[in-house]
């Protein structure tokens, strides 16, 4: 996203009260800049290899995603941020940590890692001037060997500031991006994600079948049917934009229960509503929509905030069926429950978490290519559990936004964030997008309808 907002350095940073906690010094915790002690080199998962080879393959586009919390409070002064930051890293030593290549590559502490060189500020022209500071610090390079990096934006009001959060896909997929918010920001409520519970013994025959059934039939998936390309349809700028929408969690809920499902369900059945009334009335041809699901499949005994282990599924989006009111919301549901509805089950999910486990790294590569093209994909949709509450000193955070990761030649990149009581959609679509800004209020109305169609009858 294109903006004017400017950068300071710690010289020129907030006002001196903070409401950061201040960071210990001495020999329990380190000093302000530095970094802690790094963890043991780990290897490098396959699906981290795949995208750093896709960083290789294709330098121009941006693999990065993240998340904004938005928070109620002074802003803390730069240096105690980075303090801050500094210390609370001994939670999370594997993000002072960098890639080595080789045969065998690793993540290994990084000698040279700085705080200073992660944590940035963006301080804002008054209260016109947020939404380019916001865009500056969602489109701000990061240092170079960063893998990460957290950009401190305020100057807007005297009572509000908001963190950007930003990675490189490589070091991290969803899932542990929100661990790692749970630790800088969070209040140490456990994690909202599901961990596999220990199920039935499966004999091991079964179980391998059962991985490479569903790494054939994924794989099967990728290949594009003729006439049934998605299609962009418009003329790309390049520019990212970020829009919000929110509604109660319990709605989203309530309407996924329903029908036997969940409140991802509910999401994924507004989303095709809202998108095919967005094709509607920008114009834009949308014959089909066939959407990126990441699917967690860490073991409770996995590194749970760092490193990638998801599994990307692609699911087509009944975008077509438009006509009915309440009839044509609920059959888009049905749709989608049909769809995910095998994903729930055990075996699946073991099987899942089986062939991101004992993928090697070339056809894990191949396949996640394969998966994210726009020839094949052209929407990437995910949701995550957040937390609860968090919190920075005494400010406290109102309203969070995910960043999900936006290809080139997709159409858009849809996020749903938990947090508190909200459901909060984020929608990261191309600058040349017609009324592209205009998708979140469509899916609001599209959870509307849903709602109503679900409703009990008298």
């Amino acid at each position: 996203m294109s903006a004017t907002g400017r950068s300071t350095s710690s010289a020129q940073s907030a006002p001196p009260a903070s409401a950061v906690p201040p960071a210990r010094t001495g020999p329990s915790g380190p000093r302000p800049g530095t970094a802690p002690p790094g963890a043991a080199p780990v290897p490098l998962h396959p699906v981290d290899r795949a995208f750093l080879k896709l960083e290789r393959a294709r330098p121009d586009v941006r693999w990065d995603a993240g998340g904004i919390a938005h928070l109620s409070g002074r802003a803390p002064a730069l240096a105690d941020l980075r303090a801050y930051i500094g210390l609370r890293l001994t939670e999370l030593p594997l993000l002072t940590s960098r890639a080595t290549t080789g045969r065998r590559p690793r993540w290994q502490p990084d000698p040279d890692f700085a705080v200073d060189r992660h944590v940035h500020e963006v301080v804002a022209d008054g209260p016109e001037g947020w939404d380019a500071a916001l865009h500056t610090a969602l489109d701000a390079p990061f240092a170079p060997g960063a893998y990460w990096g957290v950009w401190l934006v305020h100057g807007h009001a005297d009572d509000a500031y908001a963190l950007c959060y930003r990675f490189r896909h490589a070091c991290q997929d969803g899932a542990a991006a929100a661990m790692t918010f749970r630790a800088v920001l969070g209040e140490g409520e456990p994690s909202g994600r599901p961990v596999p519970a220990p199920g039935r013994r499966t004999a091991i025959l079964r179980r391998v079948a059962a991985a490479v059934g569903l790494a054939a039939k994924s794989a099967a998936h990728t290949f594009p049917v003729r006439g049934h390309r998605p299609g962009a349809g418009y003329e790309p700028t390049g520019e990212r934009r970020l829009s919000r929408g929110r509604v109660p969690a319990d709605t989203l809920r309530r309407i996924g229960a329903a029908r036997g499902g969940s409140a991802h369900d509910a999401h994924l059945a507004a989303l095709a509503g809202a998108l095919g009334e967005w094709a509607a009335r920008s114009g834009v041809p949308l014959p089909r929509a066939t959407a990126v699901l990441p699917v967690d499949a860490r073991r409770p005994d996995d590194e749970q905030a760092w490193g990638n282990r998801c599994f990307a599924l692609p699911l087509d989006l009944p975008v077509g069926v438009t006509e009915g009111g309440p009839d044509a919301a609920r059959r888009r549901l049905d749709h989608v429950l049909a769809a995910t509805r095998r994903l729930r089950g055990g075996a699946r999910r073991r099987a899942i978490g089986d062939l991101v486990r004992h993928m090697p790294a070339g056809p894990t590569a191949w396949y996640t290519r394969r998966v994210l093209s726009p020839r094949v994909t052209n929407v990437m949709a995910t949701s995550m559990p957040v937390a609860e509450r968090g919190g920075l000193g005494d400010t406290r955070v109102t309203g969070t936004a995910l960043l999900p990761l936006f290809v080139p030649g997709h159409l858009v990149a849809v996020a749903l964030s938990f947090f508190g009581e909200w459901a909060e959609v984020s929608f990261v679509t191309d600058g040349g997008l017609p009324q592209g800004e205009r998708l979140p209020d469509l899916w609001e109305r599209a959870v509307a309808e849903l709602e109503e169609a679900t409703a009990p009858r008298p």
